[in-house]
């Protein structure tokens, strides 16, 4: 899709104008057609950049949406790593295998 700039395009519809108008009637005319015109793409103009302000905004919550609960599962996931690398520990050290760490104390066998 090919973006148009609205001032361009007022610019182009005043040269366009200017050149057909042949009076100074006509050529008044065309300023005020030219006018509105410009007017028209300036409201054109923020319009759409009212749009793609909302549009980026709504984009940043989804993107923040995902990285937060991507940060929940990690923290989960480590969480549950943690508690079984400790419950293994312990059934180690309950052994007395040489190198475990009871979770209890932190003390090596």
């Amino acid at each position: 899709m090919i973006m148009r700039s609205p001032s361009l395009l007022a610019v182009l519809a005043v040269a366009s104008l200017g050149i057909a108008a042949c009076t100074q009637a006509e050529q008044e005319q065309t300023e005020v057609r030219a006018d509105a015109a410009g007017d028209q793409a300036e409201v054109a103009a923020s319009q759409a950049g009212q749009e793609l302000k909302e549009g980026a905004a709504a984009a940043g919550e989804v993107i923040e949406s995902g990285a937060m609960k991507a940060a929940q599962a990690v923290e989960t996931g480590a969480g549950n790593v943690a508690d079984r690398l400790e419950a293994e520990q312990a059934e180690a050290a309950a052994q007395g295998r040489p190198g475990a760490v009871d979770p209890a104390t932190d003390e090596r066998q």
